[in-house]
């Protein structure tokens, strides 16, 4: 049958997430970092989704499409902010007395950091720590939610910390251009948060790749839950 549905534009899209929180059909998903309408007979043709697109990538067209069905049973309303961003405690785990701020000098647990600084809009493209050296592009909460931030992920790489809450996608897409331009990485890893909107540093590191004239460059993603494990694939 004729029936509106909604058209995804892959190369407008930034990976966001807003419009998957947005169509309570779930109709939706991201996949490979990119938005998907993955069941086109659970799109109603509404186009809720369209006014949270920050791209402009989304738009309905009339077209031959399966009837709409409501999913059943219902799914959960979708959360109206990034589950990144909503307030939560303990994760099941008990909460214990604050750590005692006095103690002997040095560190129970030696870091792996190499280098400074590691803010990525602070991080100068040219900088020796940088060339031929893996890199990190760690989100700002992973580097706090994970226990084992610096001996899986930081140790033997340089760290660019960022945060695409924070910035614009653009922004650090074109700061790590001139970066794997400049330090002509062997290989990149992105850890983030399994929230939807850090898809969008795995997003950025990818275009950035292309714009730097290096399309083959391995980009591998780890993702961290909100409490704090690293997930299994």
């Amino acid at each position: 049958m004729q029936r509106p549905i909604i058209v995804i534009d892959r190369e407008k899209c930034n990976g966001c997430g807003k419009c998957v929180t947005a169509c309570v059909e779930g109709a939706l998903q991201l996949v490979d970092g990119k938005a998907v309408l993955v069941k086109e007979d659970y799109c109603d043709g509404l186009s809720a989704c369209i006014g949270d697109c920050p791209t402009g990538a989304l738009r309905i067209e009339q077209r031959e499409a399966p009837p709409f069905t409501a999913p059943h049973p219902p799914p959960t309303p979708a959360p109206a902010v990034c589950p990144g961003m909503q307030v939560r405690m303990g994760g099941g785990r008990p909460a214990m007395a604050p750590a005692p701020l006095e103690g002997p000098a040095g560190q129970a647990i030696s870091s792996e950091l190499r280098q400074w600084p590691v803010q990525l809009h602070l991080v100068p493209p040219g900088a020796p720590f940088l060339r031929g050296r893996e890199l990190l592009l760690l989100n700002a909460c992973g580097a706090v939610a994970s226990a084992d931030v610096h001996w899986r992920f930081i140790r033997g790489r340089a760290v660019l910390v960022a945060c695409p809450k924070l910035s614009r996608q653009d922004d650090i897409r074109d700061k790590l251009a001139a970066i794997f331009a400049a330090a002509q990485p062997p290989a990149v890893v992105v850890a983030r948060m399994e929230v939807p909107c850090c898809r969008a540093l795995t997003a950025a590191a990818c275009a950035a790749a292309l714009q730097a004239g290096l399309p083959e460059l391995p980009i591998r993603e780890m993702q961290i839950n909100l409490n704090g494990d690293v997930v299994p694939g």
